[in-house]
């Protein structure tokens, strides 16, 4: 009791190691599983397509090519002798009739024009595609490529030709990729004292991949 008959305020008490050790454990395993689950198919899909590609030249391919032709009519082939731009996309009711006739979307893609011909270049995961116009004729011929999922796959794994909302993903999947690592280093860090092989195998998992880049490529 004080002077004025009222007792002090108790001091906070700090909190006990232990228990600072098993917040940080509790937050660690809920983000490892969390980026651990949502990583899982990625991580599978990028293993498996890493030792496709670590093979693509064992692994055989036999492209399919498909080829469709039409010829536009005369007010179509009339539509394209208005243009100056050798990389405008063509004209929205040329790229109409191409989707309704052929069954293939140009709109908005940019085109590469010459005196004689029209050229759209359709890249694609797991193949190629174009479409040529004779801006004289109107002859539009068109090819597409397949060479089946072992490349669709591989090219999802490097992104190429998947558009904005594939790069996106690869971006978030990263992040998740590295916040699943870190959070693992995390957990083997305050498990290491009771496992006294952590940190060797850490380090092995570091020195061999740097002793094979250094000794064996050149």
């Amino acid at each position: 009791m004080t002077a004025a008959g009222v007792a002090p305020a108790p001091r906070p008490q700090a909190r006990p190691k232990g228990n600072r050790k098993l917040f940080w454990l509790t937050q660690f395993r809920q983000w490892h599983w969390i980026s651990g689950a949502v990583c899982l198919v990625g991580i599978l899909l990028f293993a498996i397509t890493g030792i496709t590609l670590n093979h693509a030249a064992d692994i055989e391919a036999k492209p399919v090519v498909t080829t469709r032709e039409a010829t536009l009519s005369d007010p179509l082939i009339a539509a394209l002798a208005t243009n100056e731009n050798p990389s405008a996309p063509l004209p929205d009711a040329v790229a109409d009739w191409i989707r309704n006739e052929i069954g293939v979307a140009v709109a908005g893609r940019d085109a590469e024009w010459s005196a004689d011909e029209i050229y759209v270049g359709l890249p694609r995961p797991g193949g190629d595609a174009f479409l040529t116009i004779g801006r004289a004729d109107g002859a539009v011929f068109y090819e597409r490529t397949d060479r089946g999922w072992v490349s669709y796959l591989n090219d999802l794994h490097k992104g190429r030709n998947t558009g904005t909302a594939w790069s996106w993903f690869l971006d978030i999947f990263a992040l998740a990729c590295v916040v699943f690592s870190m959070t693992g280093l995390a957990l083997l860090y305050l498990y290491a004292r009771g496992r006294k092989s952590t940190w060797p195998l850490v380090g092995a998992g570091l020195a061999i991949p740097m002793l094979l880049a250094i000794v064996f490529i050149h």
